[in-house]
């Protein structure tokens, strides 16, 4: 938990309930938002794939301050030709998290 809470605070989200001790945590997104984590033992497997696209105001400085909390996302941000600006990283657990901003 505290890894996962961790990697989250440094995208910008904030803690509304639990914390880096707990077995559920709540993390706000943005005003009307959250996400939330729960602990699981190691013998837990998933048996589906997802990606958490989270839309930002301004991806290059979430970018900058994912680079700067020590974070690897996978590239630089781009343009995509879907309309949108983004980039990948990957959280603690191997969950892929896409920071997004439509270009419209």
């Amino acid at each position: 938990m505290a890894a996962a809470v961790a990697f989250y605070a440094a995208l910008g989200l904030t803690i509304s309930y639990g914390g880096a001790d707990s077995d559920f945590t709540s993390m706000r997104v943005g005003e009307e938002q959250f996400l939330n984590l729960i602990t699981a033992g190691p013998e837990r497997r998933w048996a589906w794939w997802g990606r958490l696209i989270l839309h930002v105001d301004d991806v290059d400085a979430v970018h900058a301050r994912a680079l700067a909390a020590g974070l690897r996302p996978e590239a630089p941000p781009r343009d995509a030709e879907w309309g949108e600006r983004y980039f990948h990283v990957t959280d603690p657990d191997g969950h892929e998290v896409s920071i997004a901003r439509p270009l419209r």
